[in-house]
């Protein structure tokens, strides 16, 4: 995930007669980096559109219909990755647990074209994409329809005046909630200290319980885990991640 200052709001001229009335979300970070490569833009036009969960975006669905699940994905669980990099996280666990569905968004359209370029070589069809803000997904997702929810390496914020920016928030947290069946996992990873404060503080508050009972329970990667370039820049820069386990009360 980006790290960039920017920001743009998200709105449109108005709502259909009867639709909600569009949220005005600012959103912070970067929708493009270097320019694409063509193979790149060649997975973004032929591939994309047939991976979306549904119909998200405001523009296609503005009255907020939730999302059929069961249409998309048949009997499979649903899992949710916010913010996935450059997707190997999310095709290893596609990879690693193919009676699960994975729902993964992330608005940096750069790592959007990495996923694509890396479902092709893994060959897996239990994937979902949303290019843009996973506060749109959430608008649309059914209560309790998520059966576990990753958020690895976010965007850490470090500066004081930009923590209301950072995921582990109630602006983010809530509707995750929401989405989250009780008693599903919510995976959490980063190598930022003040973040983990951050997040141990504001994830019980959401409706969550923070499952470690000894420090190796939080040192320890999980043994599904494959470690991201975002872990990998991390160990190399001498920063320690964290892994934590919460679950959905």
């Amino acid at each position: 995930m980006s790290d960039d200052t920017r920001k743009s709001p998200d709105q449109t001229s108005g709502p259909t007669e009867g639709a909600p009335a569009r949220a005005w979300r600012n959103f912070y970070g970067r929708r493009h980096g270097k320019t694409l490569r063509q193979t790149q833009k060649g997975y973004l036009d032929s591939d994309l559109a047939a991976l979306a969960p549904g119909a998200v975006g405001w523009d296609e669905n503005p009255d907020r219909a939730p999302l059929d699940l069961q249409a998309r994905f048949g009997d499979r669980e649903v899992w949710l990755e916010v913010g996935f990099g450059g997707g190997e996280h999310m095709v290893h666990q596609a990879a690693t647990h193919p009676e699960a569905a994975i729902i993964g968004c992330e608005p940096f359209i750069n790592g959007v074209a990495m996923l694509l370029g890396k479902i092709r070589e893994a060959g897996v069809d239990n994937l979902a994409v949303h290019p843009g803000d996973a506060r749109d997904l959430f608008d649309v997702l059914p209560e309790a329809s998520i059966s576990r929810a990753f958020l690895l390496y976010p965007d850490p914020w470090p500066k004081a005046r930009h923590h209301r920016r950072r995921f582990v928030t109630p602006e983010f947290l809530e509707p995750l909630a929401r989405v989250l069946k009780p008693g599903s996992a919510f995976r959490v990873a980063t190598d930022i200290p003040d973040y983990v404060r951050q997040t141990l503080v504001e994830v019980p508050k959401a409706g969550f319980e923070w499952l470690a009972e000894c420090p190796e329970d939080w040192r320890a990667p999980w043994d599904d885990w494959i470690s991201t370039r975002y872990e990998q820049k991390a160990l190399r820069e001498g920063r320690v991640p964290h892994y934590l386990t919460f679950r959905r009360r």
